[in-house]
């Protein structure tokens, strides 16, 4: 149930409070996928604190909206927005991709509370999507299922078998979020292998598609998340929202070493103010 009071100015807040996290726990973890992270982090809010239907203190409650983190890689805001939204203590993140961690990299959802989807093979998260939202609708369950992915991973062949699977089943139960930031780990996705005209493969493999022209406002975050969730066709809906690798840190943002990289407790603070202007 969408939560119609939760603001936008607060989502805002959220999302600032969730990048300064995603700085400590790639601190204290000693590296990690930032870039992705960051360009994540206003759909991540949005979801959590105002669209899914979930409960932290019942994590398996049965009628609760799935969440899949396809591009799993990016588990470093992934997993401190979990902790902001009250699955469990900040404190804990200390010890990311540490040793006997539940933590690690790559989400773990038989260690990680509120995590529906182990994911780390990229090309994966879509498939298991359609199937939990076949599965929603043979057993007439209303739950939605939304799987965030990476540009780059949509490379992949086994994205386009899943999308055509969507359309086929006609499960209007999903919502794929594409963070379109053009970049992936070996450089520039329309250089490494080109995916435009993007939105048209989903459109000619039958999905509802909503275009986003910036992906980290908030109000066309929560925009686009409205007519997703008010989808009144009877297709799959994919929301291709253009965002910045590294958002939100000057020396990060558009540049393909963020990837992954280490921060300095000198790069911390100078990402901290950074953060406070957005």
């Amino acid at each position: 149930m969408v939560k119609k009071d939760v603001t936008v100015d607060k989502l805002k807040e959220l999302a600032k409070q969730l990048r300064k996290d995603i700085i400590q726990t790639t601190v204290w973890a000693g590296s990690g996928h930032v870039g992705g992270a960051m360009s994540a982090a206003d759909y991540l809010v949005a979801l959590y604190f105002k669209y899914l239907n979930i409960n932290p203190k019942d994590c398996n409650k049965p009628d609760r909206d799935r969440f899949i983190l396809s591009k799993g890689h990016s588990a470093v805001g992934y997993i401190p927005c979990l902790s902001l939204r009250g699955y469990f203590e900040k404190d804990k993140l200390k010890t990311f991709n540490h040793f006997m961690s539940p933590f690690g990299m790559h989400p773990d959802s038989l260690k990680v509370p509120g995590c529906d989807c182990s994911t780390g093979s990229l090309g994966h998260g879509l498939s298991i999507g359609v199937g939990l939202c076949l599965g929603a609708k043979l057993q007439k369950q209303t739950y939605k299922t939304v799987v965030m992915l990476g540009d780059g991973e949509c490379c992949e062949g086994s994205v386009y078998e899943a999308m055509m699977a969507a359309k086929h089943y006609k499960l209007d139960n999903l919502i794929a979020i594409v963070d379109r930031n053009g970049l992936m780990i070996d450089g520039r996705t329309e250089d490494v292998m080109s995916l435009e005209p993007f939105a048209d493969k989903w459109r000619a493999f039958g999905w509802n598609v909503i275009e986003v022209s910036d992906g980290n406002d908030m109000q066309q975050v929560c925009d686009s998340l409205d007519q997703a969730w008010n989808n009144d066709t009877s297709l799959p809906t994919a929301i291709i929202a253009k965002t910045v690798k590294g958002k939100g840190v000057s020396y990060m943002e558009d540049d393909v070493k963020w990837h992954y990289g280490a921060i300095d407790s000198e790069k911390a603070e100078i990402a901290y103010a950074d953060i406070e202007k957005l």
